[in-house]
């Protein structure tokens, strides 16, 4: 039995409750995201971009809403974002860990998030770096293995899915992007969660390991395309609103600018 989907968007679920404390589901959240941070910094070569050095730590005026943001690259890391933002006291947090690669191989970015709006949303998706359409080669080699996991996740009625009322959120998507809202926190989801997030991540690493070179004369293409997605998906994002609504329109856009690299410092790879 599957429950019902959740089409409201982020802004009016954070509207209809707008005073829940979550500082333990904030806290959970933060400690796996944690770990499985730790899980990069163990494999690649990385580097704080000096760009992101004022968002290190930040606040609106009344210091109701508070935020970190890391932005990393390095030789086979283009643009790693580790960051949370929010008010975890009254509603609302989004923790984010991506991981978008540089061109010297094909292998999807890695997309992951989690928060309150109030109750748990998560995200875990690959971002492909080929159009599926006409390379269904690509589609079965990285999203073929993930399909089993979606299901099992879509029919399990404590995961709602959440179906965003944005056409181009949902064009981001992926076939198997696990996205989900209104999930009730307990021990059970926690782990459960957790187990879905580590092996997301674990099954990306073994990807990134055993990927084949990109041809040299193939990358910048493929670099180029990587950066228009990565700022589209960060200007379009539908939850800016709420997020101009703690820290002011200047600061949401300076946070925009800064998820996607436009002032970034450190060069990009190959």
């Amino acid at each position: 039995m599957t429950t019902a989907a959740v089409t409201k968007s982020v802004l009016e679920l954070v509207s209809e409750t707008p005073d829940v404390d979550n500082q333990a589901a904030f806290e959970t959240l933060s400690t796996l995201f944690a770990a499985l941070r730790a899980k990069l910094d163990g494999r690649f070569t990385l580097t704080l971009d000096p760009s992101v050095d004022r968002f290190a730590s930040y606040a609106n005026a009344k210091g109701e809403g508070q935020g970190t943001l890391q932005a990393l690259s390095g030789p086979e890391m283009d643009w790693m974002i580790h960051s949370w933002t929010g008010t975890p006291t009254s509603s609302f947090t989004n923790i984010h860990l991506t991981a978008w690669l540089g061109p010297q191989i094909r292998v999807p970015h890695l997309w992951m998030a989690m928060g309150t709006i109030p109750e748990l949303f998560v995200y875990l998706d690959y971002g492909p770096r080929t159009d599926m359409y006409e390379d269904t080669d690509y589609m079965d080699r990285y999203f073929g293995p993930v399909n089993a996991t979606y299901m099992d996740v879509q029919n399990d009625p404590q995961l709602p899915s959440f179906i965003s009322q944005d056409l181009c959120t949902r064009q981001w998507i992926s076939p198997t992007g696990i996205c989900l809202a209104g999930v009730k926190p307990s021990a059970p989801i926690y782990a459960r969660l957790a187990t879905l997030a580590h092996a997301h991540i674990d099954r990306w690493l073994g990807w990134v390991d055993d990927a084949s070179p990109v041809p040299i004369e193939d990358r910048e293409v493929l670099a180029r395309r990587d950066l228009n997605m990565r700022r589209t998906i960060a200007e379009r994002d539908p939850a800016n609103a709420l997020v101009a609504n703690i820290y002011g329109e200047t600061m949401k856009d300076d946070l925009v600018k800064a998820l996607w690299g436009d002032q970034r410092v450190l060069p990009r790879p190959n």
